[in-house]
């Protein structure tokens, strides 16, 4: 059995079990959140497929982390003119595990 769902503007396909990177979510560590936008639905040769969203549908995770993920470098640069500018940036996310899919 797997669902896709979506959050933070991106969809994911998951199963029980599943740990996902997520975009950041404002919840403590630990604390479980519950996903209703749950696009497909799929349990062996029983395939549900919302309009948008299945009715009912929810995917339930657990919390494992909250971190930022490696730094990277963005770098502008213009040839024979003497501008360079350098800065990092860290995107914050979110590590779930799937704990439960309900159709």
């Amino acid at each position: 059995m797997y669902a896709i769902f979506k959050t933070g503007g991106k969809q994911y396909r998951v199963s029980e079990g599943d740990t996902v990177i997520v975009e950041k979510l404002a919840v403590e560590e630990g604390a479980t959140v519950t996903f209703d936008e749950v696009l497909t639905v799929v349990n062996d040769a029983d395939v549900k497929i919302g309009t948008p969203v299945v009715e009912g549908a929810k995917i339930t995770a657990k919390v494992e982390k909250q971190d930022k993920a490696k730094k990277i470098l963005i770098f502008k640069y213009k040839a024979k003119s003497n501008y360079r500018r350098r800065q990092g940036h860290r995107q914050p996310f979110t590590k779930i595990t799937i704990e439960k899919i309900e159709a």
